[in-house]
């Protein structure tokens, strides 16, 4: 039986992984195809490889995941809890990607993990959670907003005298690699943290002990996550690209080096599993108010950000009845 339950529980955390992919695929690309710079399949296809490359940069963001934000627990209950936690962030994926809500896939993770040690009587490090998780969920898409804004001033005045038809040609060549840099540091965060959680399972069954990632699992994570990726996320990708304003090349190009600058500085300095939909969301408000205030769809930018306060707790509360069912189940 804990053989079959650590299988049954890697195998939920591949197809988290694939549900991240086409949930999150839109962060990576949604800009460069609403300006046309890519075409969609052509620009998934570049996301889904740069996702792969991404995700053996490194592994630091994995181990916050493993070591830093529940107690790693032992036994029948500890993969419960696991496999419940993974349950209620799939389930939370699958709804706002049906209602084209670009919420947290990371934080649908990390509350699905909470709620479910909550229920399971599992100590929950939260030390870690507020340091590694609810302080940048505030603070990456402040730091987003505001580099936005000003990386989309610095280029509107160092091509202030350009012709600016040029200038939209050249961006669009331009955002081929600021959208390749996005989904490298999409592979670099997400694939990450569904590596975490399989470590945290193969402790849990004593199939290894320490925080160090194989890689048949690094490979299966990356691969998974790159599937998902080519799968698409149409829905998202309307709201990301064309709901909160039309974008055009400068303002992509824009967007997409400040999210992907962010998600590199958190991965590499301050080992922070942030959240890639509330970085280039962000960034993309940043961007468009330099335009005009009134350019951005405030409205539909409210919508997004109550779906980030939702997605921690929504995520726990389904994760701790899926851990409630496993026990009356299999308890």
């Amino acid at each position: 039986m804990d053989t079959f339950a650590l299988v049954v529980t890697i195998a939920v955390a591949l197809f988290f992984t694939y549900t991240n992919g086409f949930h999150d695929s839109a962060n990576a690309i949604a800009t460069s195809v609403s300006t046309r710079a890519l075409t969609p399949r052509a620009a998934l296809a570049m996301a889904a490889v740069m996702n792969l490359a991404g995700a053996f940069l490194g592994s630091s963001v994995a181990k916050t995941v493993s070591k830093g934000l529940i107690e790693t627990p032992h036994g029948s209950s500890g993969m419960a809890v696991l496999f419940a936690g993974l349950t209620g962030a799939i389930v939370w994926n699958l709804i706002t990607w049906y209602f084209g809500l670009p919420s947290s896939s990371s934080h649908a993770l990390f509350g699905g993990l909470v709620g479910a040690a909550l229920a399971g009587g599992i100590v929950v490090i939260w030390s870690g959670v507020i340091e590694k998780i609810v302080l940048p969920m505030f603070i990456s898409p402040v730091v987003g907003l505001l580099l936005g804004y000003g990386v989309m001033c610095g280029i509107l005045w160092v091509f202030r005298k350009s012709n600016p038809h040029k200038a939209k040609r050249g961006f669009r060549i331009a955002q081929t690699v600021s959208a390749a840099g996005m989904a490298l540091g999409h592979g670099l965060q997400d694939a990450q943290k569904t590596m975490g959680v399989v470590v945290m399972a193969l402790t849990i069954a004593d199939v290894q002990d320490g925080n160090s990632i194989p890689t048949w699992v690094k490979f299966a994570c990356a691969g998974m996550l790159s599937l998902g990726t080519y799968a698409g996320g149409w829905r998202i990708m309307r709201t990301l690209g064309r709901r909160i304003i039309e974008l055009d090349p400068p303002q992509g190009f824009a967007g997409e080096t400040t999210a992907a600058g962010v998600m590199y500085t958190a991965s590499f300095i301050f080992d922070a599993p942030i959240s890639t939909t509330h970085v280039i969301t962000s960034a993309i408000m940043g961007v468009g108010a330099t335009k005009r205030v009134s350019a951005v769809r405030w409205g539909v930018a409210r919508n997004i950000v109550m779906g980030w306060f939702i997605t921690m707790p929504a995520a726990g509360l389904v994760a701790a009845i899926c851990y409630g069912i496993v026990l009356l189940i299999f308890g």
